[in-house]
């Protein structure tokens, strides 16, 4: 099992420290917010996208520094990333935290520095409240474009 130093180490405590697209979106595809009953930490997050690639991002963040650190990574990465890719990440860091799978690789790789939490299971809710904040946003945003979609060419 991991000590707890391993988790709670300098690098999480910077990235926690600079959140990057801290600022709130004017006009968002979605707003989602996503909120952990166990530990109390909410997300929440405004997305833009244009031709299914990530154009625009926001997020305030009040959660615990191993939610902020994911918050932190997503954040400096998620600008360009598609659809596809934020499912991809969700999926990646569920495995990782529930099946002992291996961290996300690509833009996210930075995400490894969240491993040593699959130890600890009651704190896997504040990691993963970003990823089930984008996956909800992604889902709002391709629901509105198909429904779009749909009346144009009705």
């Amino acid at each position: 099992m991991a000590d707890l130093n391993e988790i709670y180490n300098s690098r999480l405590l910077e990235l926690a420290a600079h959140i990057p697209h801290s600022a709130r979106l004017s006009a968002p595809d979605a707003t989602v917010s996503a909120h952990s009953k166990l530990c109390g930490s909410t997300v929440s997050i405004d997305l833009n996208m244009r031709e299914g690639a990530v154009t625009g991002y926001g997020q305030s963040v009040k959660a615990c520094l191993l939610g902020q650190a994911a918050c932190a990574i997503v954040g400096e990465h998620i600008i360009g990333a598609t659809a596809a890719e934020l499912r991809d990440v969700a999926g990646a860091m569920r495995r990782m935290l529930k099946e002992n799978g291996p961290p996300p690789g690509g833009r996210f790789a930075d995400l490894e520095l969240l491993e040593p939490v699959r130890h600890y299971k009651a704190r896997h809710g504040s990691v993963m409240l970003v990823f089930d904040a984008l996956e909800r946003a992604v889902d709002q945003i391709e629901a509105k474009r198909a429904v779009g979609a749909n009346a144009a060419t009705a």
